[in-house]
């Protein structure tokens, strides 16, 4: 594994809900990212991890080859690769998020 998927890896399986985006949670920078930490804050998701992809080119390949996903964002909870913007979206619809991100979310 190299110096890069260890730090991606440490980053997602050391803090319950991580997302790698454009941006950050205050400032997203793409309307997807803005998405997600919107996505995340309804589900009562106030404190998580934002890695800004756009501050360190080796973390936005990196992350790409560590899920095997091409998109930025992508969300990690409990360690787990959850998915982009849309997986998000819709997992958020059907309640599948909300369940996932139990013990996590504040109320």
């Amino acid at each position: 594994m190299s110096d890069v998927q260890q730090r991606i890896h440490q980053t997602v399986t050391g803090n319950p809900v991580v997302l790698y985006m454009k941006g950050d949670a205050r400032f997203p920078q793409c309307g997807f990212s803005a998405t997600v930490v919107q996505i995340l804050k309804h589900c009562g998701v106030n404190d998580f991890v934002t890695v800004n992809v756009l501050a360190d080119e080796e973390i936005r390949q990196g992350v790409k080859e560590y899920a095997n996903w091409p998109t930025i964002p992508q969300l990690y909870i409990k360690g787990e690769f959850i998915g982009g913007c849309d997986i998000a979206k819709e997992m958020y619809q059907t309640g599948e998020l909300q369940k996932l991100l139990e013990g996590i979310a504040q109320a």
